[in-house]
């Protein structure tokens, strides 16, 4: 299982464009545009994702993480898809779709940390950091990387926000 440690926030208009050229400065590769849908399925625990890249390529994603507004650990687990349709039609009609998200993401590396710049169709813009935990890193290294970032990218901890997209979706967005 792999584990990172994250967070959200919810960025205006003028933020977003803001954002997206200082990470365009702190990362020395150039960043990619994906667009993604994620297909949420019902389940009792935690969070489960078909996600649908525009080439046709897809991933499940099994993940675990506390809803909370400040940087959170987060494990999770990836398998590839190779016949999405056909798996998410069985997903359909076994467990059920809880609902779907659907963004256009640009990707920054920092390190092993990835910055993503979301805009999210019904909800907006918003931007997410992932800091990769190696083995052996804890949490609270993961945090400080973070909390680093946060603030060469002017990130003010009121902007954070707790739940997933999902979530927010299902709350009409607030």
């Amino acid at each position: 299982m792999g584990r990172n440690v994250e967070i959200k926030a919810r960025l205006s208009q003028a933020e977003f464009d803001r954002v997206m050229n200082l990470a365009g400065e702190i990362t020395t590769e150039p960043h990619q545009v994906l667009f993604q849908c994620d297909t949420f399925f019902n389940t009792a625990v935690d969070r489960l994702k078909l996600r649908e890249f525009s080439d046709g390529s897809a991933e499940l994603i099994a993940y675990t993480r506390n809803d909370q507004h400040r940087p959170k650990a987060s494990g999770y687990t990836r398998t590839l898809i190779p016949e999405p349709k056909g798996f998410l039609e069985a997903m359909r009609n076994s467990v059920g779709i809880r609902g779907v998200v659907e963004k256009q993401r640009d990707l920054f590396m920092v390190g092993a940390t990835r910055i993503h710049l979301d805009q999210v169709q019904g909800l907006g813009t918003f931007l997410e950091l992932e800091v990769v935990l190696k083995i052996g890193q804890s949490v609270e290294q993961g945090v400080v990387i973070a909390e680093g970032l946060m603030l060469q990218l002017g990130i003010e901890p009121d902007w954070l926000i707790s739940h997933a997209y999902i979530d927010l979706l299902e709350s009409d967005g607030s």
